[in-house]
């Protein structure tokens, strides 16, 4: 019986490969130790997941454009110190050094044992937002009776939380009807059924740099092509953008206009017309991410939603109650034209029917009587957050580098030149879950980056800039305990 469980081509590792930047330069290092270097620090990190099958020797090395030789050496080397196992007839795949602990993904939720003794500067989530998720719980409780009659299967979401997301897009400047709406279990789902519909192996992908690093991820995993077009100072570089979509002819934009993440950027109107009329040229689809639509906590001024300035049919959006409401709630949806409604609807019949009754109805309670609240609410924790992580990263890493952004739920904080994998992975030992910006780029950019969401409470942010500086003091030395092997240096 095979020991791995996955599988990863060799156009696909090698991409990752690309992205995985040793804290210490090459320098005199052999090719296969560089290699070796980099295989270990995507399995380190959880970015190559351990049990995943790698490419065989000629096959990475016609992809990585090295010898066979070089490769082989590389592979001879990981099973040496424990990152490679391999047995006849079933390939190689990736293993953990006997004793070593799982590798942790800052992007991933913090497991329950670690919370007390690890600082999580990794996911960009709030608690619920009290007392009213609890009051409409109760509610839903109430209303759940009239739903258990029936098989409870919802393809396109429960009639009233579709007509609440509606009513949300028209009070926002876009009249939407409910056969526009698509409820999903959470904003991932309704981007993946997206993708599934829209794309095909080896299109290409227009995509913000940087963007969200779990789009990128899963865009990457589809085989896609992904044309990476810079943000300069929260604006989008329009001529580079009407460049990439007359000359690649991307089959899909992927952007998130309001509150980006991980930069907090907002873009105004007359660049989000000068994308879609270019688009529109191009004959591309724009997949507008609104997520954070709901958190300009730092701004009075709200453009209309992307789809409101579109003549053509030609942006879908995706949204989620997980961001303004909670993450629990597992909730998200799709506005597009009816026709691909109904199409996405058909697809997801083999992945998951439908959406949880219960919590569509929480939702949809909250949506309708409660948004205002616990908009308010999210918007001062943020802006509280936001404030005092900026005084205290200034106090404790005065060369670091970030803005107050007109809203979301994270800074994009550059720093100084440090690698952030190399703070991700000092922070394995200090405690400190931090998420590298190399996971917000394509092919290895944003290195000198890492993404702090805005989750720390005021009264906390000293002691949390402290400790990331004490993990910065780290990082820089390149020598952590435990982790000399994983990221060698040259020999």
């Amino acid at each position: 019986m095979a020991e791995w469980q996955s599988t990863v081509s060799p156009v696909a590792l090698a991409r990752q490969l690309r992205t995985a930047h040793l804290p210490e330069p090459a320098g005199h290092r052999p090719a296969y130790r560089e290699l070796a270097g980099q295989v270990r620090l995507l399995v380190s990190e959880g970015r190559l997941a351990v049990g995943t099958r790698v490419p065989a020797e000629r096959e990475l090395a016609q992809a990585l454009a090295l010898s066979r030789t070089t490769v082989a050496a590389a592979y001879e080397a990981l099973r040496a110190d424990g990152y490679l196992r391999s047995r006849r007839g079933s390939g190689s795949w990736t293993t953990l050094p006997e004793g070593s602990s799982p590798p942790s993904d800052a992007l991933h939720p913090l497991p329950p044992d670690e919370s007390g003794r690890t600082l999580d500067l990794g996911i960009a989530a709030l608690p619920a937002p009290q007392p009213w998720l609890g009051q409409a719980a109760a509610r839903a409780v109430e209303q759940l009776p009239a739903y258990a009659a029936g098989h409870g299967n919802f393809p396109t979401g429960v009639p009233v939380l579709r007509e609440a997301i509606a009513r949300r897009f028209t009070a926002r400047g876009l009249p939407t009807t409910p056969d526009q709406i698509l409820v999903t279990t959470g904003a991932m789902t309704a981007l993946q059924l997206v993708h599934h519909a829209l794309l095909s192996r080896g299109d290409r992908v227009a995509v913000e740099a940087p963007s969200y690093a779990h789009t990128l991820r899963a865009l990457q995993r589809a085989d896609t092509r992904l044309v990476p077009v810079a943000q300069h100072r929260g604006r989008w570089d329009l001529p580079e953008w009407q460049r990439v979509l007359r000359d690649a002819a991307p089959r899909l934009a992927y952007v998130i206009p309001d509150f980006h993440n991980p930069t907090g950027a907002l873009i105004d109107e007359d660049q989000r017309r000068a994308l879609l009329a270019a688009a529109r040229t191009s004959g591309t689809t724009v997949l507008v991410d609104e997520t954070p639509a709901e958190l300009g906590w730092n701004t009075t001024e709200m453009p209309r939603p992307t789809a409101a300035l579109d003549r053509g049919a030609q942006v879908v959006t995706v949204g989620s109650a997980s961001k303004i409401l909670w993450g629990g709630l597992r909730i998200g949806w799709v506005r597009a034209a009816p026709g691909l409604i109904r199409r996405l609807a058909t697809d997801r019949a083999f992945t998951d029917i439908g959406s949880p009754v219960m919590e569509q109805l929480i939702a949809a309670e909250l949506l309708t009587e409660h948004l205002d609240e616990a908009r308010a609410d999210r918007h001062q924790r943020l802006r509280s957050s936001a404030e005092a992580l900026l005084a205290a990263l200034r106090d404790q890493l005065p060369r670091w580098g970030a803005e107050l952004p007109p809203g979301g739920l994270t800074l994009w904080v550059s720093t100084d030149g440090l690698s952030g994998a190399a703070l991700a992975q000092a922070g394995e030992q200090t405690g400190v879950r931090i998420a590298a910006g190399s996971r917000f780029g394509v092919d290895g950019a944003f290195e000198h980056h890492i993404r702090i969401p805005l989750t720390v409470p005021p009264a906390a942010a000293p002691d949390a800039a402290a400790r990331l500086a004490a993990t910065a003091a780290l990082a820089a030395t390149g020598h952590w305990p435990g982790l000399d092997s994983a990221l060698p240096l040259a020999v």
